[in-house]
């Protein structure tokens, strides 16, 4: 399989995703299907770890400079919820 970019390949599992729900598949086409959907899966989430890795969020200190530190979930969260 050649690398996709990120919205060909969460299209293709979209259609994969309609395709199996539809149940109109026999077995052993669904299960090709089923495993190239877990294909497409994983390397979309390798698309997404990669893009959160590169994501800075841009703060101010205490002294009102601006600086840079890296994105996580967790402080992209608002507290108190």
């Amino acid at each position: 399989m050649t690398d996709l970019k990120f919205e060909d390949a969460l299209a293709r599992l979209e259609e994969i995703v309609q395709t199996l729900e539809s149940g109109n598949l026999p077995l052993d086409e669904s299960l090709k299907a089923f495993e190239e959907g877990i294909r497409l899966a994983r390397s979309c989430a390798k698309y997404l770890e990669e893009a959160e890795r590169k994501i800075e969020l841009l703060t101010k200190d205490e002294a009102g400079l601006l600086k840079t530190q890296p994105f996580s979930l967790e402080s992209g969260e608002e507290e108190g919820k």
